[in-house]
């Protein structure tokens, strides 16, 4: 009886202080079970093709040419998007719910050229990399000089999480180089490999009393894949690093500060989109207000990637 009661206290001992240590708590819609589908009709003079849109929002149907904003609650938004440039309706699609093996469904992430066709004619290729993302996309989109003039990017936040846990399947391009095509010039080969992203920012951000928005840089976990998985991995974490990080061994230059024409945007108080400039790396104990979430079959780069990489992702947690 001794020796029972001493080996539950060896277990509890053991036990008990992890359990205490970690714990997860998932992103809001990152099981990707729901989805609303978008029914929209191009213009006739593009074909008038029936199209699929698809959101990560409660399940529902949407039929007709309706702007789309966030439902439900859901903090998540996409690459898929609705465009009206002088009257002609335009639809992208790189974002659509795919069933998993074994039950459940996850976001497929695609890259590829969206072609389209006037009267039947090849007249515009823009090459646009699938990707989810925690803010807003204010559609309709009017024109494609600026591609992030509608992203807002970021959500209200205030914990200080350790990892991003989440699955992923990524099947990379058989292309050697990627493609940079805008559809306003002849598409170009851009030598090097494309590679599909995920990462986790922190800001601390402030606004000025004339609506613009600065931002300390509190935590960073970013993280790029280049090859191929066999499957599934699963339980994939990415590490939250804070302070500043620029002299880390760990450190890449894609996981530096995001200004300049780097920037993403957010909505000021004034209802006006505007960049968020980083402005210097946050103290490790700053005060979090924000926090972005991205995954991408691409690197970020608008109109640059490699056609045919898809990246399958899944269960996205925060632990702490």
């Amino acid at each position: 009886m001794k020796q029972r009661i001493i080996y539950i206290l060896l277990l509890l001992l053991i036990t008990v202080p992890s359990s205490i240590a970690q714990h997860r708590e998932a992103i809001p819609y990152a099981h990707f079970e729901q989805w609303v589908t978008r029914h929209i009709t191009e213009s006739p003079i593009l074909g008038g093709n029936a199209r699929s849109l698809y959101a990560i929002a409660p399940d529902t149907v949407i039929n007709g040419a309706v702007a789309y904003r966030n439902l439900g609650g859901s903090p998540w938004a996409t690459s898929n998007a609705y465009a009206n440039i002088i009257g002609i309706k335009k639809v992208s699609c790189t974002v659509v719910p795919e069933n998993r093996e074994g039950g459940g469904k996850c976001a497929r992430l695609d890259s590829k050229l969206e072609v389209v066709r006037v009267l039947g004619m090849v007249d515009i290729e823009v090459l646009i990399s699938g990707s989810i993302y925690l803010g807003e996309l204010y559609e309709p989109i009017r024109s494609a000089n600026n591609p992030y003039g509608k992203m807002t990017m970021g959500i209200p936040f205030t914990k200080r999480p350790k990892k991003l846990i989440f699955d992923y399947n990524l099947t990379m391009s058989k292309n050697g180089n990627r493609i940079y095509s805008t559809g306003l010039s002849p598409k170009k080969v851009v030598q090097g490999p494309d590679s599909a992203e995920v990462y986790i920012l922190l800001q601390h951000r402030w606004e000025d009393e004339d609506g613009n928005v600065y931002a300390h840089r509190v935590g960073t976990g970013r993280e790029r894949f280049t090859q191929s998985t066999d499957g599934w991995v699963n339980g994939y974490a990415i590490d939250v690093h804070y302070g500043d990080i620029s002299q880390e061994s760990y450190f890449r230059p894609y996981m530096d500060l995001l200004n300049g024409k780097r920037s993403y945007s957010c909505m000021n108080s004034k209802g006006k989109i505007v960049p968020v400039q980083e402005v210097g790396w946050g103290a490790p104990n700053e005060e979090v207000t924000h926090m972005l979430v991205m995954a991408s079959s691409g690197c970020g780069t608008a109109f640059v990637g490699a056609e045919g990489t898809t990246l399958l992702v899944d269960n996205f947690y925060l632990e702490y």
